[in-house]
């Protein structure tokens, strides 16, 4: 049985709509839409959304060498990382697929790694398997923390309206700062992953309850579920492990290649297979964004919906992984598709099956298909 959220008594209270993540055997519930999904999706781009993420786990690793030895083994340079840093990074299998979808922090005292949460459980046991005689200890922290997120330009004024300090809140992206709210130490941590600014909070799971509440009651900010956030950020061109890839792709199919894997540092484990592929320059199949093309019915594919070259051929070279109409593009639909290298490059015009019909889509020349810039502080 997965750790439930500890607001999901509140949840049921107000008939907020709940869905399982991942297979529905293992029970964990994350809420889908609290009242409107519209008028959630408009408190991320305009105010502020309040986002539980019972999905999320947690792995924390302490001792003196903990930095050393995380380092040999993933994908990002950990060898400078500086105290209150954020970096992401995979963990690879010996093959070069991707086990795991990482964000590190080292507070100074010990490092908290934000992982999907069905794959926390193993990924600290398969990362301890290492562990000769390193000052380190990697635990499973799901159950005794948890996570929740403000997405939207006025994220950071809320926090400094329920912590309790002076000290001001205006995080670079990959930063990170520890404030008291309610009583309880929350990590803060800056990640834009809607396209607006994004501030991620971890603190202890018995607090969870106090900090959303507090944060919750703050004028302006609205609960937001997973419907409205989806919509942000794949606007936002954020792919997501276990969505837009998983443990069957390698790093450089992922469109997040640059930002998780270090070319420069020592060997990890499944670097041998990352740098051939990196070598070679092109892999198999390849994360893009698409947009509508001109001209054509407002039709939005599903996820798995097949792709192909032509209007009339007959064999697939890709699948959506994630889709939505974008309201910042005028209710255009737009989608996240992982497709042939072959036929990845910017301007390509695909054809995706969409309600009934193959419509023209055409490859971006990146993931984003907005976000605010600069990033609204």
């Amino acid at each position: 049985m997965a750790t439930q959220s500890p607001m999901l008594d509140l949840y049921r209270e107000s008939e907020t709509a709940l869905h399982p993540y991942g297979d529905p055997a293992r029970g964990l519930l994350v809420p889908m839409v609290h009242e409107h999904v519209e008028l959630e999706y408009a408190a991320i781009r305009k105010g502020c959304g309040l986002v539980d993420m019972p999905q999320r786990g947690t792995i924390e690793a302490t001792g003196t060498d903990r930095l050393a030895f995380l380092n040999n083994l993933i994908t990002q340079e950990l060898k400078n990382l500086e105290p209150m840093r954020s970096v992401r990074s995979f963990w690879l299998n010996r093959k070069g697929r991707i086990e795991a979808d990482l964000r590190l922090c080292d507070t100074g005292e010990r490092a908290i790694v934000d992982v999907d949460a069905l794959v926390a459980a193993k990924t600290a046991e398969a990362l301890a398997e290492f562990v000769f005689a390193e000052d380190v200890t990697l635990t499973d922290a799901s159950e005794s923390m948890h996570r929740l997120a403000l997405h939207g330009p006025r994220a950071a004024q809320v926090v400094m309206a329920v912590a309790d300090t002076d000290e001001h809140v205006a995080l670079e992206p990959g930063r990170a700062m520890t404030v008291m709210v309610r009583g309880a130490r929350v990590l803060l941590e800056r990640e834009d992953s809607a396209g607006e600014v994004g501030l991620v909070l971890t603190m202890r799971t018995e607090h969870a309850r106090a900090v959303y509440d507090a944060l919750a009651g703050v004028e302006g900010v609205r609960p937001c579920g997973w419907m409205a956030y989806n919509i942000a950020r794949i606007e936002a061109g954020w792919p997501l492990f276990q969505i837009d890839f998983n443990n069957d792709n390698l790093p450089a199919e992922t469109g997040v290649l640059k930002d998780r894997v270090s070319f420069t540092k020592g060997c990890y484990l499944g670097q041998e297979v990352v740098a051939r592929m990196q070598s070679l320059g092109k892999p198999k199949q390849v994360l893009v964004g698409l947009r509508l093309g001109a001209g054509q019915d407002a039709r939005l594919p599903e996820e798995r919906a097949a792709i192909y070259p032509e209007v009339d051929s007959e064999k697939s070279i890709g699948t959506v992984t994630s889709s939505t109409i974008a309201p910042m593009l005028s209710a255009s639909p737009v989608a996240l598709a992982q497709v042939r290298t072959a036929h990845a490059e910017a301007g390509t015009t695909l054809y995706v099956e969409a309600e009934g019909e193959r419509v023209a889509f055409e490859v971006q020349p990146q993931l984003a298909f907005w976000s605010a810039e600069p990033a609204r502080q």
